[in-house]
């Protein structure tokens, strides 16, 4: 199957004007476009944003039960609904998916307005997520539906270029196969799996990415053997399986994280000693440890290079779905220190938003 990388991914949500604000404001994406009744989207309000390479839909409904944003929301909140694939074919994509056991979500629709001309169609992926195969010819986004506007002139530089990977969690025992789904009905190939322990808490992870390379996803389930931790959260808060996470690709993690922290965006937080030991462990590192430090900014490597990453505080009222920054030096996959250091991270986040819900639900049943 022809799937070229990730085109653009909708998120779900109540408000997408709010939505687009903190994207905006926190993120330096910008509105690239809009749509709703007043194109061909009658059901809903739609806003594109973009920043580089990367392009996020945000779609509210118009309306109880009229669209699927209504109960996608109703059921977990502002989240990703549909991660959308590049491909050259989209006929061709869908028919596949389709004879490989996917469920049709879309039938494929041709989206015309000048020299403009996008086919979509769109196909089941995993719990409430769907799979939209986008083919373009020209420059529009979807001609007739979202309309083009101007990006600021004031906007300020890109920092970031495209989504590098997407996160899933899944549900006990799902993992195996949620990963054959991908390899039989999209063509992904198994390219890492680990298991993680933060603390008394471990879960499985396995990564799969199309033959281009340009879709991974991380797929997650917990230990149930284990101590419940943030996985669980997730799947609890969120109403069960669903993207945990996007990491936003830069070249230059460092500034990425200073303006975003500027401009209010909060990351997760590393211990001093993490970074005691990294020559250790790392050996030379192409990033100055101590422009690294103050910042919580993670190293790793793979058999190709290095990579940094860090994860972004959550700002859903959920707390479940939040960002993550990579910048990859030669880097082809993940390394096997990063991901227990990322999620122990996340982990001192979440600690607090546990605890402060478990109270409640105390004090909630006392007064009864």
């Amino acid at each position: 199957m022809d799937i070229l990388g990730i085109d653009h991914v909708e998120f779900y949500v109540g408000d997408a004007r709010q939505a687009a604000f903190f994207l905006c404001t926190a993120f330096g994406f910008h509105i690239a476009g809009h749509g709703g009744p007043e194109t061909e989207l009658p059901r809903q309000r739609s806003l594109l944003l973009a920043h580089g390479d990367s392009r996020v839909l945000l779609t509210s409904a118009l309306g109880t039960g009229h669209h699927p944003a209504d109960g996608y929301v109703s059921r977990h909140g502002d989240g990703v609904g549909v991660i959308a694939f590049d491909t050259g074919d989209a006929v061709g994509a869908y028919e596949q998916a389709l004879a490989a056991g996917a469920e049709s979500i879309e039938a494929p629709r041709t989206y015309t307005s000048g020299d403009d001309t996008v086919i979509t169609a769109t196909v089941g992926g995993f719990g409430d997520v769907v799979h939209r195969f986008v083919e373009r010819h020209g420059a529009a986004f979807w001609p007739g539906a979202i309309e083009a506007q101007a990006a600021p002139t004031n906007n300020g530089p890109e920092i970031v270029r495209a989504i590098d990977h997407a996160a899933f969690c899944v549900p006990a025992g799902e993992l195996e196969q949620v990963v054959e789904y991908y390899q039989r009905v999209f063509g992904f190939k198994l390219i890492f799996e680990e298991y993680v322990e933060v603390g008394a808490q471990g879960m499985y992870s396995q990564v799969v990415q199309s033959p281009s390379g340009g879709a991974t996803f991380t797929i997650i389930q917990p230990d149930m053997s284990r101590q419940s931790g943030q996985i669980d959260d997730f799947l609890a808060w969120h109403g069960g399986a669903g993207v945990q996470h996007l990491a936003l690709s830069t070249d230059d993690i460092v500034t990425a994280v200073r303006t975003f922290s500027g401009n209010g965006a909060g990351f997760a937080e590393t211990p001093g000693a993490y970074y005691e030991v990294l020559g250790e462990r790392i050996g030379d590192i192409d990033l100055p440890v101590d422009r690294l430090r103050p910042l919580g900014i993670l190293v790793d490597r793979d058999h190709w290079g290095q990579m940094f990453q860090i994860f972004a505080k959550s700002m859903h009222i959920r707390r479940t779905f939040f960002w993550e920054l990579i910048e990859r030096h030669g880097a082809k996959t993940f390394g096997t220190s990063n991901i227990p250091a990322l999620y122990a991270a996340k982990e001192r986040e979440l600690a607090d938003v546990r605890d402060s819900l478990e109270i409640g639900a105390i004090g909630a049943a006392g007064q009864k």
